[in-house]
């Protein structure tokens, strides 16, 4: 499919010209669960056709961003508040096409004059999929398109409502809110942040990032890095005493979403995510479906959580925690396999299959749906941020010893792994 081009130039002209979007009031202090829906029905309405990136609805999203943090009066950290880069999906067959595209972001300075030099990034993905299969677990609907109203459209929706509350009332140290693109052609915009920076690097703090924070059940609210810093574990235990949570606490900062751009710059991560469901990168993944007060209170934990980093004396103590051979991206690598994992969620170890592609590796080499992945090439699976990185830490042409459970028995299965797009 042919992209049109993105000139900078034109969209910080639409971000000036454009009206402010509606949104909470600027005086209220706690979540508003009615501006959270606003901004992902907008982010994830029809207008918008999924906001893949390089096409006119992920620009269109990008200057909605860029208008909230106008209208909030923070301080662009680049011209417009956009970063342009050229992303260069690894996913695609070579030669990689050049997609013209930005990330977002903007600074709140410090209340403190001797902290406001110190950073806390908050920040999120608002790319999704669009009509591209590429990466979607519906490929045979070639027609629906994935709006990803929970992924991302929940996390952007997350971090631009703690821009508002932090405007309100701001911190000892400095936030820098910042949305990233690319993140389903693997973590592009991310990486490209994290490399340019608008401040040092050893200036950062903590970054945390809002990925699928919007389809809360059960009071389960999952947060990865938290091994990162030595004060994370109690300091959430602390904000969860009042919040109730059933907190799921993992310790790993690096993970298929993009806390790991950070986490491998040496910054404290965390990652709040309310659970994978059925209509994880399908094009059922729609607004109706958002839990907007659930997603008010995992914002208010959060923000208790950045407020206590952003107003701490000392800095966090960095934690390296051992990472896997390589920090997977999301479908961002070219290994491929052909598995279709149920994304339903369950609190059973493993990774269920809902099912196979036609002539795949994974149906060549014998797994069938129902099976629960539990070990691949000699790595635990317990879910689907282990089964990323144990899949892309090999390549094409890898045979790979896969244990699964069939009928409550263990089955050991040999499959070589393809090319995506091969």
């Amino acid at each position: 499919m042919s992209v049109r081009p993105i000139h900078s130039a034109l969209v910080a002209v639409a971000v000036a010209a454009c009206h402010p979007v509606g949104g909470a009031s600027p005086s209220s202090s706690s979540p508003d669960s009615l501006a959270i829906r606003r901004d992902v029905n907008y982010l994830a309405g029809p207008d918008l056709a999924g906001r893949l990136t390089g096409t006119p609805g992920n620009d269109s999203a990008a200057a909605y961003i860029a208008r909230r943090y106008a209208t909030l009066h923070l301080r662009a950290s680049t011209p417009g508040y956009l970063q342009p880069f050229a992303a260069r999906p690894v996913s695609h067959s070579a030669p990689s096409p050049s997609l013209p595209t930005q990330n977002v972001s903007a600074i709140l300075p410090g209340r403190d004059a001797a902290l406001r030099n110190q950073y806390v990034i908050v920040g999120a993905h608002f790319d999704h999929l669009g009509t591209s299969t590429d990466g979607a677990l519906d490929p045979d609907d070639h027609v629906g398109v994935r709006r990803g109203a929970d992924d991302n459209a929940s996390g952007t929706a997350a971090v631009l409502e703690l821009a508002r509350l932090f405007a309100a009332h701001p911190a000892r140290r400095s936030i820098i809110f910042a949305n990233f693109t690319g993140e389903e052609e693997g973590l592009l915009g991310s990486e490209y942040f994290a490399e340019h920076l608008p401040v040092p690097v050893d200036s950062i703090d903590a970054m945390f990032n809002f990925d699928m924070v919007g389809r809360l059940k059960n009071d389960r609210l999952i947060v990865y890095g938290v091994a990162t810093a030595k004060e994370f574990p109690p300091l959430l235990d602390s904000v969860n005493r009042g919040a109730k949570f059933k907190l799921a606490a993992q310790g790993d900062g690096f993970g298929p979403s993009d806390q790991s751009s950070f986490y491998a710059k040496n910054i404290p991560v965390l990652h709040f995510f309310t659970d994978l469901h059925e209509d994880y990168h399908r094009a059922s993944d729609t607004p109706d479906k958002i839990n907007g007060a659930g997603e008010a209170r995992v914002v208010a934990f959060a923000a208790q959580v950045l407020r206590d980093v952003a107003d701490r004396p000392e800095r966090l103590t960095y934690v390296r925690v051992a990472a896997p051979a390589t920090a997977a991206a999301r479908e961002g690598g070219d290994v491929y396999l052909g598995s279709i994992p149920d994304m339903a969620g369950s609190d059973t170890p493993g990774l269920r299959l809902t099912g196979v592609r036609a002539g795949s590796p994974a149906e060549i080499g014998g797994m069938k749906a129902g099976d629960v992945i539990v070990e691949f090439g000699g790595k635990s699976v317990k879910d689907l941020y282990e089964y990323s990185d144990a899949l892309y830490s090999h390549k094409p042409g890898d045979q790979v010893r896969v244990v699964v459970l069939r009928d409550g028995q263990r089955v050991t299965l040999t499959v070589t792994l393809g090319k995506r797009g091969g």
